[in-house]
């Protein structure tokens, strides 16, 4: 079966912390393997020698600006390169937990430097297909952190720089048309309803046969059953729905 143009599908998902963003990529990895697709959910920073690196600089206290910029860059490069370039090619769903907006915003309160400036250094990486922001305050971002977690915040974690790093995030809406604005602040059934009937748009786009894109009433591919999905759109509106 051939897919529209470009069948391999970008998502990320990205806010400050304590957003909610691993349970929902969860979710939706789980959703959309059980609706047929070939999912590789990857995480920023890596587990590579760049990502290790810079999570261990959340404990032990953060590098200078440059050099954190320089090594997020260099874990992404890497990351690009030897996992989501190979599953894109292969038609596959890359799931990422943060991506580059998670550098824009947090690197953009640590220098002042504007976050739509800085998305423009970001063109050398692939574009998600959508990425959705789940924003949150940061006051609930700190609560899921210590109560629900257990955690004791780090040094990317704290009241004053989540609120400016959350400004941040806000103002790459306006310049990064790619991202879908979610309110993580809502029950997590409430915001995986929200996150899947967005993501529907872009699958239709990338998993109808036709190059005009499915009207799911005229369509000849559905009536013979050799399109794959009108049944992906109904498992993954069940699962959103139930």
């Amino acid at each position: 079966m051939t897919y529209g143009s470009g069948a391999g599908i970008l998502i990320a998902v990205d806010g400050i912390d304590g957003a909610g963003k691993t349970t929902q990529v969860g979710r939706i990895c789980d959703a959309l393997i059980s609706a047929g697709e070939v999912v590789v959910a990857s995480k920023e920073p890596t587990n590579g020698e760049h990502g290790r690196r810079l999570r261990e600089s959340a404990r032990t206290g953060r590098l200078s600006p440059d050099e954190e910029l320089k090594t997020f860059v260099a874990d992404r490069r890497e990351h690009v390169a030897t996992v989501i370039m190979p599953a894109l090619a292969q038609g596959h769903v890359v799931l990422l937990d943060r991506y580059f907006y998670s550098t824009l915003a947090y690197q953009g309160a640590r220098t002042g430097q504007d976050p739509c400036q800085l998305y423009e250094l970001m063109r050398e990486f692939p574009t998600p297909d959508i990425a959705f922001l789940v924003d949150v305050l940061p006051e609930v971002g700190l609560h899921r952190i210590a109560e629900l977690r257990g955690e004791i915040p780090n040094e990317f974690e704290r009241l004053e720089a989540l609120r400016e790093i959350r400004s941040l995030f806000l103002q790459l809406e306006t310049c990064a048309p790619e991202i879908c604005h979610i309110d993580g602040n809502a029950r997590v059934e409430v915001v995986y309803h929200d996150i899947i009937h967005q993501l529907l748009n872009v699958l239709q786009r990338k998993r109808c046969v036709k190059p005009y894109q499915c009207d799911m009433l005229f369509c000849s591919y559905r009536q013979t059953g050799e399109c794959v999905w009108p049944a992906e759109r109904a498992k993954l509106l069940a699962s959103a729905d139930s």
